[in-house]
């Protein structure tokens, strides 16, 4: 073989190599401190504090008398918590059915809706005698004892607490991988991170906040999607930790049409580039002057890759080498170097996977995998602009899984 060729070849892979290296690293890293994380132990004789359940819906008619009805099914004293609807253009009817139930229903209506914005008109109209601030998705079902076990957290210096979000439904291939891809998050970047002294990640939904302190700082939001972005953002600037309750359920509707799979993670995406651009400066000044590696740390993961991208990446990329190296005579070295790369990424995977995804209708949810992969990709060519308007995900009802 040619030896310029050759050398250009080598050069090549070691650039590729280390562009793939080093999101690798970072999921393994956290992935592995994953499997030693330990439920916080709750406070004994907790005060009760008074909760706002706020659930902020737009057009979800379909779901929500659903979700308002297994918001009321909690372990914690009725009398100090309300669930609160935030209806933006709902049906009248909806609204009818609604204000039967013994919840607090805020109508609101915007030229551009946005999450924020409802949250934001609600808590402008309720009282200000609530502690805790809960949000949820308009499709979440929360387990029997979320709100007793988000209360004792608050017994500590928490300003923010993310409860665990997992998967209401499972009944399509993507429904599963779309499971799987959000345990594989909460082992990486809740477990694994509060394993190693940082802040759990966010999610929008599920998590629990101060209720003064969310009130406050809700105000200065101007997000448009990705709200919870910019509160997490704001949080580690100003030096706050955040929670990670694995054990506090909070079940969530999983993707079942390639559509919806996409304009949600297009949604996700494009929020993420928007805060990795807008603040990577200040977090690494921030971190550089002040040792804030929090919220450094949080802007670096916004630039990480999606995980399934990333899989699909260093597997195909890792084996076409391995081939090439081989036919062309590479050095033994470029073999090692990929089969390394593919190993520790594997073993990210396999350690952040749950044990009872390891069954057969999760090996036939696999045979889909590709077709994530090319959605994900097609998601990410997509993302201009995306950040710039609303994008709803709508839901549908689904069976609530059966609660222990």
């Amino acid at each position: 073989m040619n030896m310029a060729f050759q050398s250009t070849f080598q050069v090549l892979q070691i650039i590729v190599f280390v562009a793939l290296l080093l999101p690798t690293l970072y999921i393994f890293v956290f992935a592995f401190a994953g499997l030693f994380y330990k439920q916080p132990r709750y406070a004994e004789n907790p005060k009760l504090r008074k909760i706002a359940v706020l659930i902020p819906g737009y057009k979800e008619d379909d779901v929500i008398i659903e979700v308002a009805n297994e918001a009321l099914i909690q372990d914690y004293p009725h009398e100090k918590y309300d669930v609160v609807i935030i209806a933006d253009s709902f049906q009248p009817e909806t609204i009818a059915r609604l204000k039967e139930l013994p919840i607090i229903v805020i109508e609101v209506k915007f030229d551009k809706s946005t999450k924020s914005k409802a949250l934001n008109k609600a808590m402008e109209q309720l009282a200000d005698n609530y502690d805790i601030a809960v949000v949820l998705d308009a499709d979440n079902v929360m387990a029997p004892d979320f709100l007793t076990k988000v209360n004792t957290t608050f017994e500590g210096k928490y300003m923010a607490v993310q409860g665990h979000r997992a998967a209401k439904n499972m009944d399509t291939a993507l429904a599963i991988l779309d499971a799987a891809s959000e345990e594989i998050n909460n082992h990486i970047f809740r477990k694994g991170h509060r394993v190693l002294g940082l802040s759990s990640a966010i999610i929008g939904s599920g998590m629990a906040f101060k209720y003064d302190f969310f009130k406050n700082m809700m105000s200065t939001v101007t997000a448009i999607g990705g709200f919870d972005k910019e509160i997490e953002l704001k949080m580690l600037q100003d030096g706050h930790k955040i929670e990670y309750l694995d054990d506090a359920l909070v079940y969530d509707e999983k993707v079942q049409k390639a559509e919806v799979f996409s304009n949600q993670r297009r949604r996700w995406l494009s929020a993420q580039l928007h805060y990795f651009r807008k603040d990577i400066g200040s977090s690494f000044k921030a971190f550089i002057t002040k040792g804030n590696i929090d919220y450094f740390d949080k802007a670096i993961q916004f630039i990480q890759p999606p995980r399934i991208l990333l899989l699909g990446a260093v597997m195909s990329i890792s084996a076409l080498l391995l081939i090439l190296n081989y036919f062309f005579g590479i050095a033994l070295l470029f073999n090692l170097i990929w089969l390394t790369l593919a190993g520790l990424c594997l073993l990210a995977f396999l350690f952040s996977v749950p044990g009872s995804f390891y069954n057969m209708q999760t090996f036939k949810a696999l045979l889909s995998l590709p077709k994530g992969m090319l959605l994900m990709f097609g998601s990410l060519l997509k993302i201009k602009g995306a950040n710039k308007q609303f994008i709803h995900t709508k839901h549908s009802a689904v069976k609530t899984p059966q609660k222990k």
